[in-house]
């Protein structure tokens, strides 16, 4: 019989469990698509007592995660720990540097040190695989690792963040301001305690960095995205933005050219009329253009423990039959080092929502900043005075370049008649 794949789990946590049950339940069809059988033989987690509703008794319980990779007959290293640093990166450096094989469902760790990690194992030839670092189930990283491989990709984009994602449909469907649907949020499971990695754009920006990194042969660079979170969207955006005809979506959009690499997490006015403005709920979607496949499309759930299971999973499958390249698609010191794009050149549409004092002069004084700027005003709206003697003011710009909107809208701060930062969205194109 063919020896099969033992593995060492790290983390106990929603996936951690969901990867010891998708093996019990799916065990047989994984040997015969792996070519033979993947084995949970030793764990490691904070808490040996913990409930986690799979039996771990079965399993060599560790103590010391690091201790793992010293575990007899272990073959790889599923790393669910979670972080950037820590015992995370610690348990990652030490599993390439003795010749293991890395899982992982990191995108923090990978989005800061993934470079280093993949020089390492390809200096070591073994795997390093992180499909569930983005997008929980959805296939993207190895649909753009290996299905478009032959394609030049001239831009990434899509919804990283099921979080956001959530908060966003629900104020789109039920009217509600932020605050209130991210408490139901909360309730439900679908936001954390503290949501600021999720409804602050970072979790979506780390997601973004590893998927630019492989589409378009660049090194990792999450320092260089730049990240805009949903907090300060208002109810009666979304409103505005469905009476124009959009759909107001976090995007994270990537691009590569001769002016640089291009990263950035905002929010977006989506047509209705492109696939993105109806992915609904938690679900993830990510958009690839190439150029000789055109575009490609990847929807579905993107966390919870079955679908991050089921990658990391998927992952393992790949290194029992010996599959596994490059963790970027080529080689780690092929990558190129492009600098940054200068956001300010690019050229398109945006919406732009002011608090304002409800007196004389006010949309004079925005309408005489955006034509100083050489803003281009398409459609000006004014909404009615609120309890607090405050008018919502929204306007959708021509194309232009955006260095003329950010100078417009630094002419007006400080203004006495603005009631607070103005809202920034881009409408997508394309």
């Amino acid at each position: 019989m063919t020896e099969p794949l033992r593995i060492a789990l790290a983390g106990l946590g929603t996936v951690g469990a969901g990867v010891i049950r998708l093996i019990d339940a799916n065990g047989a069809l994984i040997a015969r698509r792996a070519g033979r059988p993947i084995e949970v033989v030793a764990v490691s987690a904070r808490d040996r007592s913990k409930d986690r509703g799979v039996d771990i008794g079965r399993f060599a319980w560790i103590d010391d995660t690091i201790e793992l990779v010293e575990h007899p007959g272990v073959d790889v290293i599923v790393e669910l720990v979670g972080g950037a640093d820590g015992p995370a990166l610690a348990l990652a450096r030490t599993a390439l540097k003795a010749g293991k094989s890395l899982v992982t469902a990191n995108k923090a760790m990978m989005a800061y040190h993934g470079l280093e990690l993949a020089r390492l194992a390809e200096a070591a030839d073994i795997a390093l695989k992180f499909e569930a670092a983005v997008a929980g189930g959805v296939p993207v990283i190895k649909g753009l690792r290996e299905g478009a491989a032959a394609n030049e990709i001239a831009r990434v984009y899509g919804i990283l963040n099921g979080t956001c994602n959530f908060i966003l449909s629900k104020m789109e469907a039920e009217g509600r301001d932020f605050a209130d649907i991210l408490a139901e949020a909360q309730r439900l499971g679908f936001a954390e305690a503290d949501p600021s990695f999720d409804i602050d754009g970072v979790d979506a920006a780390h997601k973004l960095s590893i998927l630019a990194s492989i589409a378009f042969g660049t090194e990792p660079a999450f320092g260089d995205v730049a990240i805009t979170g949903i907090r300060h969207i208002l109810a009666a955006d979304i409103a505005e933005a469905a009476a124009l005809g959009f759909k107001v979506r976090l995007l994270g959009i990537a691009d590569a050219g001769p002016a640089g690499l291009f990263q950035r997490v905002h929010p977006h006015l989506v047509p209705v009329s492109h696939p993105l403005a109806h992915v609904t709920g938690s679900t993830n979607a990510v958009v690839a253009e190439g150029n000789f496949v055109g575009r490609l499309f990847f929807e579905g759930a993107g966390a919870g423990d079955g679908p991050t299971a089921s990658a990391v999973v998927a992952d393992l499958i790949d290194i029992a039959r010996g599959e596994f390249g490059p963790p970027y698609a080529m080689p780690a010191d092929s990558l190129g080092h492009p600098a940054p794009a200068d956001s300010g050149a690019r050229i398109g549409r945006a919406y732009v929502r002011f608090t304002v004092e409800d007196k004389v002069g006010v949309l004079a004084e925005i309408a005489a900043a955006m034509r100083d700027a050489g803003v281009s005003i398409e459609s000006l709206m004014q909404r009615g005075v609120s309890p607090d003697g405050r008018v919502l003011v929204a306007i959708v710009t021509h194309e232009g370049p955006e260095r003329c909107v950010a100078l417009a809208l630094d002419k007006l701060r400080g203004s006495p008649s603005l009631a607070g930062e103005p809202m920034w969205m881009h409408i997508l194109s394309g």
